[in-house]
């Protein structure tokens, strides 16, 4: 494990933290609470008074705080990749990253400065999880399993042709995503237009399987069964995906370990979600709630990622981490190689 992989690890853990702090925000509606930007009530947000750090000001000023913090990190990480990561590619990822940080940041203060309307909030949102998922992708890219093509002796040496041509289970990975993303972008809506009680009652809806047809002409019911179907969807895509990378790669555990851990997520995040409902949005469930729903897309990708390491060129990190011959067993054929490359 590389010292950049571990500094990736850094930004990783401080943008969920920031992911768990915009939650806060919201769940607590503090989104106003200071009704300036880039200024907090005309201060330089670095210099303002402690003392003035009452009620909802905790929460957004504390969140514009670590979203300084994560900026910083990110500018550091982009130098320290471009100094050291020999990989063109993966160099770009990070001034792509930077991007998303800056217009995220840009979001953050015309949401505000606009009164918090729902299109620019769930907008401000939906890139956060994206800027999210390319530092864990940024922290794939650069560690060892990555590296060695997940060598973990024979077994697996053996079974990455296999895994190469599972052209189902690369499909179902990247279909994944999407449908992890757009129920988050859903969440989103659903947050920032205040439809989250909309349906009051789980796991039946106006005490009906589904709801009436003349209420779902309601928007904020029509977001919210939206967001429960999406769920549905979610649960069954992932179930699919796990199902298929235990039955036909159960001796790869970069891949298995994911599945199974999605599958555990997915059963959390759907009872966070009832519980979000049935406690009338709790402030600790609602905003533990969307982080688990962060987790769940950022595994989503690793385990993607980890499914298509077959087929990218070189998995190297710097001359200290690459493969010797002596990983590869005798009479491995070049083909085979460049499978595992």
């Amino acid at each position: 494990m590389t010292w950049l992989h571990r500094f990736t690890q850094v930004v990783v853990g401080a943008t969920f933290l920031l992911v768990i702090a915009g939650g806060l925000v919201t769940s607590t509606g503090s989104g106003l609470s200071v009704p300036d930007w880039p200024t907090s009530y005309g201060w330089s947000m670095f210099t303002f008074p402690l003392s003035r750090w009452v009620g909802g000001i905790v929460y957004e000023h504390g969140h514009r705080l670590i979203a300084s913090m994560v900026g910083l990190l990110t500018i550091i990480m982009v130098i320290a990749y471009w100094r050291t990561e020999p990989r063109k590619w993966v160099r770009w990822l990070t001034v792509v990253a930077l991007g998303a940080i800056v217009a995220q940041g840009l979001l953050g203060g015309l949401t505000v400065l606009t009164k918090l309307p729902p299109a620019v909030s769930a907008a401000h949102a939906g890139l956060a999880e994206i800027f999210f998922v390319l530092t864990v992708a940024l922290a794939v890219f650069t560690s060892r399993g990555w590296a060695v093509a997940y060598d973990d002796g024979p077994r697996a040496v053996g079974s990455a042709p296999a895994l190469a041509a599972d052209r189902g289970l690369r499909r179902l990975s990247v279909v994944a995503i999407a449908v992890v993303y757009v129920q988050i972008l859903l969440g989103a809506v659903m947050r920032h237009t205040g439809a989250g009680l909309a349906i009051p009652d789980f796991p039946l809806m106006f005490g009906r399987l589904l709801p009436p047809a003349e209420l779902l002409a309601i928007p904020g019911v029509a977001i919210h069964f939206a967001h429960r179907v999406g769920a549905l969807l979610v649960a069954a895509c992932l179930a699919a995906t796990a199902w298929r990378v235990v039955a036909r790669h159960g001796d790869r555990r970069e891949i298995v370990r994911p599945a199974l851990l999605l599958l555990a997520l997915v059963v959390l995040q759907i009872t966070l979600g009832g519980l979000t409902v049935l406690s009338e949005r709790n402030v600790v469930i609602n905003t533990a709630h969307l982080a688990v729903g962060a987790l769940i897309f950022a595994l989503t990708v690793v385990l993607a990622l980890r499914v298509h390491r077959p087929h990218f060129a070189t998995g190297v990190v710097g001359a200290a981490s690459r493969p010797t011959a002596t990983r590869v067993p005798a009479g491995t054929t070049m083909m085979e190689r460049n499978a595992e490359s």
